[in-house]
């Protein structure tokens, strides 16, 4: 992980260089605000394209380090080309302008620093970056981590009634996903979703399987009577919740929950005739109006249809549909869109 990475390097007061992709003109395989990390003994964190770029950025990250400077700008351009680019074989036909950054205790060590309180506090951020070296009072690298009330990307600014030209970057807030189940198939779910930056919190009413030893990765691991579900999480902070005990009974009591709740992805684990069954005790707990506002919003069986039967391949599904909706898709293959520009 990136910002564990970070951590690991900001104790040790080393100093590391950030590469941020600031613009991209066609197909590139990252976009703007994507970053990596390199260190000042050659390791790397991230990645910004399929391999091609890494190896030049690490030798441009270890001179900057080397050197007084703390940023540089470099640009990858395989638009115009068949043959080979900068010797790296790029093939993705598009353009990446990418910010190495020096980043370390003197610059207090944003805007990593900023990313990992972020992070901590599941909140979403902004930072910006001076880009220009001819402003007489503000340098070349100097990071804000306010937000500035810029639009993400390059822009200028104006500061002492003078322009200097800027990187912005919005940082979002990481997705926190709720899960209503801690059985055993609920650990591959756990780690799918946190390889993907998610914050998930994982829920059971029964004390044997609030484990979190079980679940490293989860932010919180909780015993919650499927009763009370509404009142001990705040599950407006949620952006979607899987329901997944096995249990009847518990499963329809965290289902009332959520759909008083205004999450929007609701996943049931199970066949359609169990969605029915629960859905009709919905209907006559909750009332015909109040169960028909969860109907949009449930995914049952929850999951897209990838196929396979382990615990890992459901597991793997049922997060592809999560990062699908979150991200206003609907999980078709990008073969599917027959012009040039897939989507971004």
């Amino acid at each position: 992980m990136i910002l564990g990475f970070f951590e690991r390097e900001r104790a040790a007061r080393r100093p590391l260089v950030a590469a941020i992709v600031v613009a991209t003109v066609g197909s590139t395989y990252r976009k703007p605000g994507a970053l990596m990390l390199f260190s000042a003994s050659g390791e790397r964190a991230g990645l910004l394209s399929g391999g091609c770029l890494e190896g030049d950025l690490g030798q441009r990250a270890a001179a900057l380090l080397a050197s007084p400077r703390r940023l540089e700008l470099a640009s990858y351009d395989s638009r115009s080309s068949d043959d080979p680019i900068w010797g790296l074989g790029l093939g993705c036909e598009g353009l990446m302008q990418i910010l190495l950054l020096r980043v370390d205790a003197a610059s207090g060590y944003e805007p990593l620093a900023l990313l990992a309180r972020l992070e901590a506090d599941a909140a979403a951020g902004a930072y910006a970056v001076a880009l220009s070296a001819t402003h007489p009072t503000v340098a070349a690298g100097t990071v804000w981590t306010d937000d500035r009330g810029l639009e993400a990307g390059l822009a200028a600014t104006t500061i002492d009634e003078r322009p200097v030209g800027v990187f912005v970057a919005q940082v979002p807030r990481p997705p926190a996903v709720l899960l209503c189940g801690a059985g055993p198939d609920a650990e591959p779910v756990v780690a799918w979703g946190a390889a993907l930056g998610w914050h998930l919190t994982v829920v059971d009413h029964r004390p044997a399987y609030v484990d979190a030893a079980r679940f490293a990765s989860a932010r919180a691991v909780r015993r919650v009577d499927a009763d009370e579900l509404g009142t001990a999480l705040d599950l407006a902070r949620f952006d979607a919740a899987v329901v997944m005990s096995h249990h009847l009974v518990a499963d329809g009591r965290y289902l009332a929950a959520l759909a008083r709740s205004p999450i929007g992805y609701v996943g049931l684990l199970g066949p359609a005739a169990r969605r029915e069954r629960l859905f009709a005790e919905l209907q006559v707990e909750l009332g015909t109006e109040l169960a028909a506002a969860l109907r949009p919003r449930l995914r049952a069986p929850v999951g897209l249809d990838l196929g396979g039967r382990t615990p890992e391949a459901i597991a793997l599904s049922i997060v592809a549909e999560i990062q699908a909706t979150l991200h206003g898709r609907h999980g078709e293959p990008f073969s599917a869109h027959q012009g040039t520009t897939l989507p971004s």
